[in-house]
């Protein structure tokens, strides 16, 4: 009987089918989705006023060199499954199957809870077209997209490629007719009337707050990495994976920053802090409302419910692709391994998606929106942003010679920015998510996983360790 853990080389592989425009379009498309129209409200929320526009500034340059670590790595190693592939080539032999697959236990479950914030983005603006919406209407109408988007993924690659660049330009649609609406009707002094205290550098609030901006900030930058995750389906990945990845960074920052300050320039930041009201669950609908009417709100709130729709689209996309690679080398479940035998997709990690998205869904409508985002964040940092990082060094030192389509611009210094922005988001969870308890349950999820590692090897008879 073969080795569960030796690779397959007959199993069938991806394609590569994308070029530049439909990487940039997955990658934008899931960067935006419901990020902005749900969480420009959460982070004055927590900083308190406008100064959360910080957020989006740091935010971005967090994303930028973590998204410098992403293009090295994945133009030199462009398989499926991204982190994955990085981690066992830098760490395989010193660590076994055990960090390739606890990144693959931990994407697996951080992956479908950013898709689940997508969702609930979703059911969000529904709410604000169905007022009387109940809340049992609103479980089923996230449970229904979910599984529409499994069903609109069930096709060949290339035919996705075509379906992003068309939700992409929808949500370039939605939010240019808000960012048009915000700047033609803008009040400079509603914008920029700061609290008292706003940037009190010696208060522990003034840094908590900013931890808390810059982790919803950061988490609206995410999905700049889709294309890493199906760098094998791209044309010239040496190529158009990091450009991708910098220009979708730099695209969505100018919208961010831009759409950020245009709502507050419309809507009273004051209104965004009542956490029951429209303005904070439907801000992007109120602004509209209140500058080119209730038509053409109802008119745009639907391409943002498209464009919702559309960041589920590729992140389910992309997260499907994770645990393909992982089985390919007997590192997880056989099963992952299998492509549609017409369509050439990976199945079950589609299927699997999907099941995991709704459970995350789930969760999500039982807690609030900050605290999801703090509980994926600081299950993310670990066994990705920290450990990808690490990746990077070690193989800059151990494989010198390795072919390197794109070097990191400057380094290591951006490497070392984006460790010590995820450390310092890291380290404030608790504070920002009080009674959550993130750090600890981020702690007890690798714990986990590393027991149902040990359990898994043993079932197959494998050693746990590397001499």
């Amino acid at each position: 009987m073969q080795d569960p853990t030796s690779p397959l080389p007959d199993a069938p592989r991806l394609k590569p089918l994308l070029g530049l425009p439909a990487a940039i379009a997955l990658n934008m498309s899931q960067m935006c989705g419901a990020g902005p129209f749900i969480t420009i409200p959460a982070m004055v929320a927590v900083m308190g006023g406008p100064q959360a526009c910080l957020g989006w500034l740091l935010g971005a340059l967090l994303a930028l060199c973590d998204g410098l670590v992403w293009a090295e790595l994945g133009a030199a190693l462009p398989g499926s499954g991204g982190t994955y592939v990085y981690l066992r080539e830098a760490f395989g032999k010193r660590t076994g199957t055990l960090l390739p697959f606890l990144f693959v236990w931990t994407a697996m479950l951080f992956i479908p809870m950013t898709m689940a914030t997508g969702v609930i983005g979703f059911v969000q603006y529904t709410g604000w077209l169905w007022p009387g919406m109940t809340s049992m209407q609103g479980h089923l109408l996230g449970l229904a997209l979910i599984w529409l988007t499994i069903a609109a993924l069930w096709r060949g690659t290339g035919s996705i490629g075509r379906l992003g660049i068309v939700l992409w330009a929808i949500m370039l649609a939605s939010i240019g007719c808000l960012i048009v609406a915000s700047l033609t009707h803008f009040d400079a002094a509603r914008a920029f009337t700061l609290p008292p205290g706003a940037f009190d550098l010696g208060g522990v609030a003034f840094w908590l707050g900013l931890a808390g901006s810059l982790t919803i900030g950061t988490y609206d930058y995410l999905g700049y990495n889709t294309t890493a995750y199906i760098a094998a389906e791209l044309k010239n990945p040496g190529h158009i994976l990091p450009a991708s990845i910098v220009y979708s960074i730099l695209g969505m920052f100018v919208v961010y920053f831009t759409m950020q300050v245009g709502m507050l320039g419309v809507v009273d930041w004051h209104r965004m802090l009542d956490t029951s009201s429209p303005a904070y669950n439907s801000i992007a609908s109120v602004v509209l409302a209140e500058t080119w009417g209730t038509t053409a709100a109802r008119i745009v709130t639907v391409l943002i419910l498209v464009t919702c729709a559309a960041s589920v689209f590729a992140g389910v996309l992309g997260g499907s692709r994770v645990p393909y690679e992982a089985a390919r080398d007997g590192v997880f479940f056989r099963a992952f391994a299998g492509l549609h035998p017409r369509l050439g997709f990976p199945t079950w990690g589609l299927l699997a998606m999907g099941v995991l998205t709704s459970l995350g869904f789930a969760v999500g409508r039982a807690t609030s929106l900050t605290t999801l985002i703090q509980l994926l964040t600081t299950v993310m940092i670990l066994v990705q942003s920290i450990a990808q990082i690490a990746a990077l060094f070690a193989l800059r030192r151990r494989r010198p010679g390795m072919r390197r389509p794109y070097r990191m611009w400057l380094y290591p210094i951006p490497a070392l920015i984006a460790l010590a922005g995820w450390s310092y988001i890291y380290v404030s969870a608790n504070a920002n998510a009080p009674g959550a308890y993130p750090i600890q349950w981020s702690l007890a999820w690798l714990l986990l996983g590393s027991i149902a590692h040990r359990l898994w090897s043993r079932m197959h008879g494998l050693r746990t360790e590397h001499a």
